[in-house]
């Protein structure tokens, strides 16, 4: 009960903001009818000229915004393998072969996207990425966990030392917050890797977090075949 009123009483005051209404006539209304005649039927209200122009822009917005909202939904994007995930990104990096681009997707509990950021575009063999641009963008979506994924322009789907490394960095800074990376995609050519699958994700906070710049390498000697996070922490 005190939910529905905390509710009922916030809608009360968005609803003369917006619209300039009294709250004393809103109220009195609403003690005997339903609150949204007021929306959808104005006229019990007995608004002026400028109060029934912007309830009815209101109406207006809301109805764009459920329209819009609806089509999103049906339209939104959701990973359930690594395969999912793999195929989007290779399908907006496969074939990149002047820059290397570093993009972050930030997903809701779900595992559907919220927003996909190009966070650094470097050169043919290498990137900057800035680790605390990740955590704000992250914050300000709200997301419950991401996946990382950039493009070797070499060609390699191998994840190099500085892939894996770069990967621990990023999961110290979000660990501690229970934002988990799920997975880190390599794309090279119009194939891709996925550094889940291949058992080289780092999955546990290593390190205090740190958010000094990283740079990426991706120069064709420095790729190494797969290794497990654990025998990397063994060499």
């Amino acid at each position: 009960m005190a939910t529905k009123t905390k509710y009922s009483d916030s809608f009360f005051q968005s609803l003369n903001k917006l619209t300039g209404i009294p709250m004393s006539k809103l109220k009195s209304y609403a003690k005997e009818n339903n609150p949204f005649n007021i929306l959808e039927h104005p006229g019990v209200v007995d608004p002026n000229d400028r109060q029934l122009e912007k309830i009815n822009k209101l109406n207006e917005f809301i109805a764009s915004y459920n329209v819009l909202k609806l089509d999103q939904e049906n339209e939104k994007i959701t990973f359930k393998s690594p395969s999912d995930s793999g195929k989007y990104f290779a399908s907006l990096l496969g074939g990149v072969k002047d820059k290397e681009r570093f993009l972050v997707a930030f997903l809701d509990n779900s595992n559907s996207i919220i927003e996909l950021r190009t966070v650094s575009q470097g050169t043919t063999n290498m990137a900057v990425v800035y680790p605390r641009d990740i955590l704000k963008m992250a914050l300000a979506n709200d997301c419950s966990s991401i996946i990382l994924s950039h493009n070797h322009p070499g060609g390699s789907l191998r994840a190099s030392k500085e892939d894996v490394a770069l990967t621990q960095r990023i999961v110290d800074i979000f660990k501690p917050l229970d934002i988990n990376v799920i997975d880190h995609i390599i794309v090279g050519g119009y194939s891709f890797s996925s550094m889940a699958e291949n058992d080289v994700l780092p999955s546990n906070k290593m390190d205090v977090a740190n958010y000094e710049p990283i740079k990426l390498s991706v120069a064709e000697e420095e790729q190494v075949e797969y290794i497990s996070v654990d025998e990397e922490m063994e060499l």
